[in-house]
């Protein structure tokens, strides 16, 4: 595993179902992208996910896993979002 890490935060939101957590765990093993941390709540039916990764041994470019996680989510019925780390802290410093 690399020491030189590359974080991006995902974000799942949508109706709760089976399997969402799942799909998208599987997704980021298949392609060596390490959770460092997750955090999820069900609120009135309503599944919300964030996750801090590690991409940094994942061959994948960064669009490329933003369009396939995308992809996930319509599959899902959910909203996937996935933000390079640098960029989400800029947006939320404001």
């Amino acid at each position: 595993m690399s020491t030189n890490r590359k974080k991006i935060v995902i974000t799942v939101v949508g109706k709760d179902s089976v399997g969402i957590i799942a799909k998208v765990c599987t997704y980021l093993a298949g392609n060596a992208v390490n959770i460092l941390d997750i955090s999820q709540t069900i609120v009135d039916g309503f599944f919300n996910m964030m996750m801090i990764v590690d991409v940094a041994d994942c061959s994948k470019e960064f669009g490329t896993i933003v369009d396939e996680l995308e992809q996930i989510g319509e599959e899902l019925a959910c909203i996937i979002k996935a933000q390079r780390e640098e960029i989400f802290n800029e947006m939320h410093r404001i």
